[in-house]
């Protein structure tokens, strides 16, 4: 596994395991075995409703808390709201901690929410606190008015929508940008496209294996997310290759901004 350095110290594995829709009465069965597949990213949400699952199953891995990074998202929107909503998230999770809590959307009230994130950061409750689904415009708000700097911004990137707008903006504003939906979700046709084959069969890797190399080789974290037991092994094995310039070229001309669901429209590219 490789990791990323988040810009206050924390290092973060490139490639973790999301758990978006998967069921909380069968997340635990199913990341338990992401666990033994090698995964130590895990992904969650209050919104997903599978926080106790995360938590069961890493307590049923028998490894140490410490081996894991593991994300969770606010659905609430002000600050006490989200200082509550936070402390009942550790308690599903029946932890006393996570590495990463995000905003997960913008709602209005997100300096006072954010407010709420710095306090459980300075507290211990967790290693780093971050967004998602903000624009440039909106995370430069928070940076402005921030005592604590996000580390991350979470957003829908795939080669259908490379986001190479928000891209440059976090780079340059030193936060690392985290891809949700990497492989388009099985929508767009994107994984049947021909150059993905053809790169995938020089390197004896699958059209999934190639976009999640192009991503993680941009600098980005991905979080795929599957039920397939042989695809659960399959998308960590991106490290043992590298893509040539001339490959990076061409996929990134594959660049159609186009999102799944066609939303958020404040992250439309236009639109900031």
């Amino acid at each position: 596994m490789k990791n990323v350095t988040l810009n206050n110290g924390v290092e973060m594995p490139l490639i973790g395991y999301g758990t978006y829709q998967i069921p909380g009465r069968k997340t635990t069965e199913y990341v338990l075995r992401a666990i033994r597949a090698g995964y130590r990213l895990i992904d969650t949400a209050q919104y997903y409703g599978n926080e106790a699952g995360v938590g069961e199953a890493i307590r049923e891995s028998g490894l140490p808390r410490a081996n894991f990074f593991v994300t969770t998202k606010v659905q609430t929107s002000g600050y006490e709201a989200t200082k509550q909503g936070l402390d009942q998230s550790l308690q599903r999770f029946n932890g006393d901690y996570f590495d990463l809590v995000l905003i997960h959307w913008p709602t209005g009230d997100d300096l006072a929410t954010y407010r709420a994130l710095e306090e459980a950061y300075q507290e211990g409750k967790t290693r780093a606190i971050g967004l998602s689904n903000f624009n440039a415009p909106q995370v430069q708000s928070i940076i402005d008015n921030a005592s604590v700097k996000p580390v991350i911004d979470q957003i829908e990137t795939h080669l259908c929508w490379q986001q190479k707008r928000m891209a440059h903006f976090l780079r340059d504003h030193q936060l690392v940008h985290e891809a949700y939906a990497p492989l388009g979700e099985g929508q767009l046709g994107m994984l049947d496209l021909p150059i993905l084959k053809t790169i995938g069969q020089k390197y004896g890797k699958t059209p999934a294996q190639v976009t999640l190399r192009f991503l993680v080789q941009e600098g980005i974290v991905v979080i795929p997310k599957t039920l397939s037991a042989n695809h659960l092994v399959d998308n960590l094995n991106i490290f043992d290759f590298a893509l040539s310039a001339a490959e990076m070229t061409a996929l990134q001309a594959l660049d159609q901004h186009q999102a799944i669901d066609g939303w958020p429209e404040s992250m439309n590219e236009n639109n900031y």
